[in-house]
């Protein structure tokens, strides 16, 4: 028997973990927060992953600013596969980025029209390296989870597992950001300030889509149509500025889905800000009451 697709074992062990039957989210317990990087959540995942993946590695980053999050590996598989084979065998090795959300008092997402990617581009294809310290380039997909508080326990109201080519592919972009940056010191009257340079990007909030939202759904590339334990729900058409466009397929579990369901095609379902502007508003201006003579 084939290996199976890794994102879709680590989808059905999360959905298993956080959802019911129905979407119904199950509450669970996290420990206290320690610190300003620390994330229970993700330490969570791992754990979960951990244990419910059989035969398979999850590898937590070494550190809190290292990207991705979570490695899932078959060992053996990766030993005797090349670098080119390892860049697109989602049943050997896949990167994940965990993306922990809020909702807003109004019931919505937060930051549903753009999130912020900070220092690190999202991406379908990421770079990770081997034990000699070698670069290694493998498919990367994002976790977008919405934790909320009820009753002193957490629980996921939304979650999706997307492909990372769904919120950009273009790998060129990714290296020219994540790969060393010059930066600028000496500054200022005593020569001890410095610029780190670091750059802030937005990039698209799959959970900021409607029919995305209050569900458990994974999104991809990949034909699942012989997966027997997933349904395709919707087909996802993203708009390319010069022309063309990508298409997604976003599954669900069986159970979760209506007998009835027609699948949809879903046009840019992503929100935008509007009026998104080419240049940074300045900062905010500190206003006195008082009115000067010239």
């Amino acid at each position: 028997m084939a290996p199976s697709d890794l994102t879709v074992e680590a989808f059905l062990a999360l959905r298993n973990e956080f959802f019911s039957t129905g979407r119904r989210p199950r509450p669970f317990r996290l420990r206290d927060k320690r610190n300003t990087q620390d994330d229970p959540l993700d330490e969570h995942i791992v754990k979960l992953l951990s244990y419910s993946l059989k035969g398979i590695v999850c590898q937590k980053a070494s550190g809190p600013l290292i990207s991705p999050d979570i490695v899932l590996y078959r060992e053996a598989e990766c030993s005797t596969a090349t670098k080119t084979t390892l860049r697109d065998d989602l049943t050997r090795i896949v990167a994940i980025e965990v993306k922990k959300l809020e909702r807003s008092s109004n019931g919505q997402i937060a930051r549903s029209s753009g999130l912020d990617y900070n220092t690190t581009p999202p991406c379908g294809v990421v770079r990770v390296y081997d034990a000699l310290d070698r670069p290694l380039d493998i498919r990367g997909f994002y976790l977008f989870a919405c934790e909320e508080t009820v009753a002193d326990q957490a629980e996921l109201s939304a979650l999706v597992l997307c492909d990372g080519n769904l919120l950009n592919e273009d790998f060129d972009l990714y290296l020219s950001i994540t790969s060393q940056r010059e930066k600028e010191v000496g500054l200022g009257t005593y020569g001890d300030g410095a610029n780190r340079n670091r750059p802030m990007l937005i990039f698209t909030n799959p959970l900021g889509a409607s029919e995305l939202d209050h569900a458990c759904t994974l999104i991809t590339r990949a034909d699942l149509s012989a997966e027997s334990r997933l349904r395709l729900v919707y087909r996802i058409r993203r708009s390319l500025p010069g022309g063309g466009r990508r298409e997604f397929g976003a599954y669900r579990v069986k159970e979760d889905v209506s007998a009835a369901w027609k699948v949809v095609t879903l046009e840019d379902p992503f929100p935008q800000p509007a009026g998104r502007a080419s240049t940074t508003q300045p900062r905010g201006r500190f206003r006195l009451p008082i009115k000067l003579r010239g």
